[in-house]
């Protein structure tokens, strides 16, 4: 026997969800509008439908699944390619949205990519054989990062997020080091940016290319500095 598992999501129109996947690189399998709107997505092993529901709202939606990819590096350079060549840059804010391609504590590199339906697409690359929480970093900066991260991320719970990284970044008794400040910083602006703040994520980012980071370990902030940048 052979098995396979396509997901089922929703969309209030299935136009601008078949626009979104067809920049990404996929190819419209079977499309219709009547008796009911239905479309059908493929690229290389990856398989999604959508239903169509006018009544549907997107900015509500907690529908989606999980890619598991041996290449999550490959796919997010793609992805956000084809999204410059048809939106002139990569969503940052609303609908859609991509993330940021990062390493999480839990052993996985991966983004979340929020499609125009509202889906949260989970695109992952295990990096380690243990899939557990690490325990919180010691110092105080590397504690934030690792929290603020997961409670804007993996949580989706911006307000604590918020809380935790700005307690961090108005603290005057420690100093981060370059790389622990732009990453803080980065991912402050990223929060702003997603909850209607495009000020105060220009402000953020101004600040974060003062700190002179660069290197590999900045890497994964840098490209996202530039994506906010952009996308602002």
């Amino acid at each position: 026997m052979t098995e396979k598992t396509i997901p089922g999501l929703k969309a209030q129109s299935i136009e601008p969800v078949a626009d979104f996947y067809t920049a990404l690189g996929f190819e419209i399998t079977f499309r219709q509008t009547t008796p009911y709107q239905f479309l059908s997505v493929k690229r290389g092993g990856i398989e999604l439908n959508f239903y169509g529901d006018t009544r549907f709202d997107p900015t509500s939606s907690t529908h989606g699944c999980v890619v598991e990819t041996d290449d999550v590096d490959q796919l997010y350079a793609a992805f956000t390619e084809g999204l410059r060549e048809a939106f002139g840059s990569v969503p940052v804010q609303g609908l859609p949205r991509v993330g940021a391609l990062k390493d999480e504590s839990y052993g996985s590199r991966q983004f979340l990519m929020n499609d125009p339906g509202g889906n949260t697409i989970h695109i992952a690359q295990q990096i380690s054989e243990d899939q557990r929480h690490r325990p919180l970093p010691k110092g105080t900066f590397d504690r934030a990062i690792h929290t603020g991260s997961l409670f804007a991320d993996s949580k989706q719970d911006l307000e604590l997020a918020v809380q935790v990284l700005d307690r961090a970044l108005q603290r005057t008794d420690e100093q981060p080091t370059a790389v622990q400040l732009v990453r803080l910083l980065v991912l402050r602006a990223d929060v702003a940016v997603r909850q209607g703040e495009p000020a105060l994520a220009r402000e953020l980012l101004v600040r974060a290319r003062a700190t002179g980071a660069g290197g590999p370990e900045s890497a994964d902030d840098l490209r996202r500095l530039a994506e906010l940048e952009a996308g602002l």
